[in-house]
């Protein structure tokens, strides 16, 4: 039987990091003595609660939250020092999609060990902009780190890390939809038992996918170029399948197109490149889109190539556990389907698990270890689940977890979609675990059927009971939307402490913050 173990709240450099164990130590203790990282009791408050909370003598990273707009992050970050700054620029999801958390990325670019400052990928273009002019101010150079501990080349092992991923099998995916629902959402297995991979709930699952053909087939063709051109050993073809991103149209491609333009055109290139919007229609800007805006420039393959960043990995929260499964993993996934204009868009990992890939293909994939979310290191803890829509997934694996290891602890899951009768995941399942006992709560919102009713409803209406479960020392958790669902979450449980607790709102708003700073609300948001 596997034991779980807790996972630490912050840790400076992932061990993914390309360092040696010696390295690493030296770097781990100068980037802590530098910043003083304790990020732990930020909440998904406004800034002046964060501020409050935390302190000013310790920042506490007043930013470090998902819903707020990069110039209010960047405003809070006003005067500190460079790393802090980079920090503030990040997206704040601590995704690890790009391989650290947004705190030791910052820290990793501040000390001039990592020179990629496009890996955000759920910040984009806004904080890929951010990081450069941060790095290009006067006096931003990045801080010395000893010749002794240069970095060494080190992929980590295979299929633990982005750059180095293994070959797992897909099996299979079946549709949790019902007839009616306006969501397309696939329940997608692999076979791990090949390339060897393990894990615990709570880590995330990278799919290193690749670019819808049809879309890649146009954009060639608005290019004008041979589908075979040779670019760096691979063909056009291949290169775009596989290597280049093809979504928002990056910055570079602008600066591109301007070099080869001139007149009105060459001017719109450059605002383009400059973050502007000149025409009203950068949201429909993809690099298909930049082609047929600017069909006028006659781009050379290579060019165009180098122009595109390159294609991200996606991660997607574990949704199975592997001391009930072992050499299975399966996630929960939404298929990105959506219109810009008269053009249909398509979510490139979404797209690919749903309907590229067959049973049997070999994907490169690899496990991204959580950073401050999984299940307590007592089995007898009781743990608050709350995971609308495919937010479900990382606690399908805590209760499949739970299950398997025959922990003792109480369990209760808030979940919500749009309609029960078609968007009730797992709820065979689910139900048995209820009837069992083994599910203490099933507690479902449903925001389609008659009143919008939200998980933060039914929150309300048993806070009584869930201040209770808090009290007897219960973990929280929230997984989905960083955006709305969970601020709007955090100000329920916030909400819950003051009526139930008798806390003032000030007193409610600390009290959140301890939790999450004794690893007691944990959050995977996206």
């Amino acid at each position: 039987m596997t034991v779980q173990t807790p996972n630490p709240i912050v840790q400076v450099l992932p061990e993914t990091a390309p360092f040696s164990e010696e390295q690493r130590s030296w770097l781990n203790g100068f980037f802590a003595g530098l910043l003083s990282l304790d990020n732990a009791g930020v909440t998904a408050l406004s800034p002046a609660e964060n501020a409050a909370v935390m302190g000013e003598a310790d920042d506490g990273a007043p930013w470090h939250d998902p819903a707020m707009a990069i110039a209010d992050r960047m405003q809070l970050a006003e005067g500190k020092p460079l790393p802090r700054k980079l920090f503030a620029a990040m997206a704040q999801q601590d995704c690890g999609q790009c391989g650290y958390v947004c705190e030791t990325y910052s820290a990793a670019i501040a000390s001039g060990t990592e020179g990629r400052l496009n890996l955000c990928a759920p910040g984009g273009k806004e904080t890929l902009r951010q990081l450069k002019a941060l790095m290009e101010a006067p006096g931003a150079t990045a801080l010395a780190v000893p010749t002794e501990a240069a970095p060494v080349v080190d992929l980590g092992p295979l299929g633990r890390c982005r750059e180095n991923p293994a070959l797992a099998t897909f099996l299979s995916r079946r549709k949790l939809n019902g007839e009616g629902s306006e969501k397309e959402t696939w329940h997608v297995e692999f076979d791990l038992a090949e390339c060897g991979l393990d894990y615990v709930v709570g880590d995330a699952f990278g799919i290193v996918a690749q670019n819808d053909p049809r879309l890649v087939d146009a954009v060639i063709a608005l290019l004008g170029a041979r589908p075979d051109a040779e670019i760096g050993g691979k063909s056009l073809r291949d290169k775009l399948l596989a290597d280049c991103a093809l979504g928002p149209a990056p910055d570079a491609l602008f600066q591109l197109i301007s070099y080869v333009t001139g007149g009105e055109t060459r001017q719109k290139a450059r605002r383009l490149a400059a973050g502007e919007d000149p025409d009203g229609d950068l949201d429909r800007l993809d690099v298909l889109g930049a082609l047929h805006k600017f069909s006028q420039a006659r781009l050379s393959p290579e060019a165009f190539v180098e122009a595109l960043d390159p294609l991200q990995p996606r991660l997607y929260s574990i949704s199975s556990s592997f001391n009930a499964t072992p050499g299975r993993i399966s996630l929960t996934v939404d298929t990105v389907r959506y219109r810009i204009g008269s053009r249909p868009r398509w979510g490139v990992a979404s797209t690919f698990l749903a309907e590229r890939v067959a049973p049997g293909d070999k994907v490169p994939v690899y496990v991204q270890r959580a950073h401050g979310f999984g299940l307590p290191a007592d089995p007898q803890t009781p743990i608050i689940m709350c995971g609308p829509g495919t937010g479900i997934a990382p606690f399908r694996a805590f209760l499949h977890d739970r299950q398997a290891t025959n922990a003792a602890g109480r369990n209760w899951l808030f979940f919500g979609h749009q309609r029960r009768a078609c968007d009730f995941f797992y709820e065979d399942e689910l139900q048995a675990m209820k009837e069992s006992g083994f599910l203490t709560n099933l507690t479902l919102a449903w925001s389609r059927d008659g009143d919008k009713v939200y998980v933060q409803d039914r929150m309300r209406e048993r806070g009584g009971e869930l201040w209770a479960w808090l009290e007897q020392g219960a973990h929280f958790y929230i997984c989905g939307d960083a955006k709305r669902m969970a601020r709007d979450v955090e100000r329920a449980l916030v909400d819950i402490v003051t009526e139930h607790g008798g806390r003032s709102s000030e007193e409610a708003i600390a009290y959140v913050a301890a939790l999450r700073k004794a690893g007691r609300y944990q959050a995977d948001v996206y």
